[in-house]
């Protein structure tokens, strides 16, 4: 049982040469490998799953920053060691819509009756990497912090 998840067969495929690389680390000669495909189907699906959970836990320990919006919400995040640092803006005006850029610049700049802005910490429930892996699985984007650190810096002009 991997501790994320199994890659997808696309995404084993686009990970061929690290794939690869991985077997040969491993001791598993590309002969072996194609017998255990067909006569240990239990055993390949590990050396799956285990190859899964270094990919994973190799990208998700570069993450940074995070973000998720829906029209009327949005939530970037702060990936630091021992916590995460929310910013967020929620709108009950029926015209919000977080998901286009120029209505959240906008909002920024003149913001529209009912914004509430807010901020808060909360320490990782689980290890840091698998609580990112699974903010990314239920819909979170991995960003580069540009917009956490635009909302951070327009904080106090939105309160």
């Amino acid at each position: 049982m991997p501790k994320y998840r199994s890659l997808s067969p696309e995404e084993l495929t686009e990970l061929r040469p690290e794939f690869v690389d991985y077997l040969i680390v491993n001791g598993i000669a590309a002969e072996d490998w194609e017998k255990m495909l067909e006569n240990e189907p239990e055993e390949s699906g590990k050396v799956i799953d285990l190859f899964s959970d270094v990919v994973f836990e190799g990208v998700m320990r570069k993450v940074k920053f995070l973000e998720i919006r829906s029209k009327s919400d949005i939530k970037v995040f702060q990936c630091l060691e021992n916590q995460l640092v929310l910013v967020g803006m929620t709108c009950n005006d029926p015209n919000a819509d977080f998901t286009d850029s120029n209505y959240l610049h906008s909002a920024m700049l003149t913001p529209p009756e009912g914004l509430k802005v807010y901020t808060t910490t909360k320490p990782y429930e689980k290890t840091r990497e698998l609580e990112i892996f699974e903010m990314t699985e239920k819909g979170c984007l991995i960003t580069d912090g540009q917009l956490f650190t635009s909302m951070s810096m327009a904080l106090p002009a939105l309160d």
